[in-house]
């Protein structure tokens, strides 16, 4: 993150703006941001220990695609965890020390890339089960080593980019006491190559990979297609809507030291930065929650917690496998993995 959205009243960047100005924005972010922090906490705690608490305990996480959808709530769960300290830092001052400062600071920075980069293999995983269903067998048996390979790639490549957050983050006096980076220290360019290498490198592998996957899905027969394409541009749309608007402006804001005197440039950082949050909300959803099997496993564990609503649940999910099997037995089993998002 940059160095506004952990310095929630911008202290330094609003000196040039009116006074007048300067306190509505003030009494706006004083109000709005903690209630953004404590609401994404509260939810997004909730719905990705859920996931976590499936995966670990009813899905075994045993595929390649449930190792790697097992890493997004860990992900989300360190960035979650330090809302806490945002929201009172926002209303008070920020009085968690030098190295706090830096670790946290830095730390929406790596789960952003650790997202995305888990999210692009996720969707190389689905691109291989669907395009290429012929060679999945081979593909299934390189998957033990692929996984390890992958995991240690992506959080290593995540850190390397997020240096400068965590390297250049600092407590300084102004007022108050604040946790933000040094914005000179962070140029454009840098900005720039992680936005590159973090962002629109993967984001053009998804585009690519889930257009030839839509191709294919369109050609497929039977109702459960609509189901895949649906997930697919949730998956797309919502992660591009939520991250895409508040990384751009994060970046144009370094290019240019008159958006610092813009209060409406202002507003439109916290608002989009809000919106970025939403994310570690709407992971869970999006990720687990519309899937079937995850819909299933869920149910599982409800019923070994002793939830009276269980049972009905699971029976109707034991009916639709029935009727899965009845569908794929009648009709060329091209790839039914591929409907199981």
């Amino acid at each position: 993150m940059e160095d506004y959205e952990y310095n929630p009243d911008v202290w330094t960047s609003l000196e040039n703006i009116s006074k007048e100005e300067h306190e509505n924005f003030l009494k706006f972010s004083k109000i709005f941001l903690p209630i953004t922090y404590l609401l994404v906490f509260s939810f997004g705690l909730v719905g990705n220990c859920l996931v976590l608490a499936v995966y670990i305990f009813c899905q075994k996480a045993k595929s390649l695609t449930d190792q790697l959808l097992l890493n997004l709530p860990i992900g989300d769960l360190l960035f979650i965890c330090t809302l806490p300290f945002w929201a009172y830092a926002t209303i008070h001052e920020w009085v968690f020390g030098q190295v706090t400062c830096k670790i946290v600071l830095g730390m929406y920075t790596l789960n952003f890339y650790t997202s995305m980069l888990f999210l692009t293999c996720i969707t190389i995983d689905r691109f291989v089960a669907v395009v290429q269903a012929t060679k999945t067998h081979n593909y299934q048996a390189k998957r033990m080593t692929i996984r390890k390979i992958l995991y240690v790639t992506i959080w290593v490549v995540s850190l390397l980019v997020s240096i400068p957050q965590f390297k250049f983050a600092r407590v300084s006096q102004n007022n108050k006491q604040v946790c933000h980076n040094e914005e000179e220290e962070i140029s454009t360019v840098v900005l720039a190559i992680q936005m590159t290498i973090g962002f629109f490198l993967p984001l053009t592998a998804m585009i690519i990979c889930y257009s030839v996957i839509i191709k294919t899905l369109i050609h497929a027969k039977g109702f459960q297609k609509h189901k895949s394409l649906k997930i697919i541009f949730l998956v797309v749309a919502v992660f591009v809507m939520t991250q895409l608007p508040f990384n751009l402006i994060k970046l144009i804001r370094t290019t240019s030291w008159e958006y610092d005197t813009d209060p409406h440039f202002h507003y439109a950082l916290v608002i989009t930065e809000a919106i970025a949050y939403l994310r570690a909300c709407l992971n869970p959803v999006l990720y687990a929650f519309v899937g079937v099997k995850f819909r299933k496993n869920f149910w599982k564990l409800m019923k070994a917690l002793k939830c009276p609503y269980a049972a009905g649940k699971i029976s109707q999910y034991q009916a639709s496998d029935e009727a899965s099997k009845s569908f794929v037995a009648s009709n060329n089993a091209q790839a039914t993995s591929m409907y199981q998002l």
